[in-house]
């Protein structure tokens, strides 16, 4: 993840505070307001250990019951006053019963409703908390292992809107000392699994893109939905298209197609 001292940042659903402590603590950007998306005692009591302390005793402002998705809480912060946004691995809270599943996603899957919680992310980022005059970069950070890589991040997301995929970085979790990745749903650490930073602008040609990798799996004999490949042969690549794991894929890419589309 690329930092800059003189961004002002804006973290949305840091669980218990650990990134934007970290963040505060080891890279002190020009400003940073971290938003958490339970309420302060839902926090504290799902996260024993949690850093409001060490954030609020260094007067970083704080939010709770932010929901990027609700115009409720955008109406909590200044508007158009940050550099970059940051969600950092983002994923919808395990369902707690097939009743509540068919409330949210009756008509679509999990898949597609990850998908468009990151998608929602990135259109109320840029009209609604990204200065105009500043950077107007948004960062994504997940994981190269499912459900993460069937999300098709670098593809899906930018899809009939007016902001660009710029390319990703490595997120290396040393640079984030304080970090404590968690489970979304209680009060345990998730595996220490490699991720990247993936990054948006309004800026197609925007300057960080050159320290940036590119899309992965776009060059030619690769799958880009699977990230898959090069393949040697046609029949490997033959193989590959006639797979479980591609067609799946497939069926993903036409849910998320129809669900765009409406």
């Amino acid at each position: 993840m690329i930092i800059n001292k003189n961004w002002r940042i804006l973290t949305v659903g840091d669980g218990d505070l650990s990134f934007s402590h970290s963040l505060y603590k080891h890279h002190q950007p020009e400003s940073l307001t971290a938003t958490v998306y339970d309420s302060f005692d839902t926090m504290t009591s799902k996260y024993s250990e949690n850093a409001y302390s060490a954030l609020a005793e260094n007067k970083v402002p704080l939010l709770f019951g932010f929901d990027v998705t609700d115009p409720e809480s955008w109406s909590t912060l200044k508007k158009q006053q940050f550099d970059v946004v940051i969600f950092q691995f983002p994923l919808l809270p395990a369902f707690r019963s097939f009743d509540e599943y068919k409330q949210h996603g009756a008509e679509v899957s999990v898949n597609t409703l990850n998908r468009s919680l990151l998608r929602t992310f990135l259109k109320n980022a840029f009209k609604h908390f990204l200065d105009p005059k500043g950077e107007q970069l948004c960062f994504i950070t997940s994981k190269d292992v499912k459900p993460y890589r069937e999300w098709n991040i670098e593809n899906a997301l930018h899809q009939q809107t007016d902001f660009y995929y710029l390319g990703s970085s490595l997120f290396d979790i040393k640079n984030f000392p304080d970090y404590k990745v968690r489970n979304v749903d209680r009060d345990k650490h998730v595996r220490d699994t490699q991720g990247r930073t993936y990054v948006w602008s309004l800026k197609e040609d925007h300057p960080l893109k050159v320290a940036l990798d590119g899309a992965v799996y776009q060059q030619q004999g690769c799958c880009t939905l699977c990230r898959a490949g090069p393949f040697s042969t046609q029949q490997d690549r033959e193989e590959h298209n006639a797979s479980k794991k591609h067609q799946q894929m497939l069926h993903f890419e036409a849910l998320w197609s129809a669900h765009i589309s409406r």
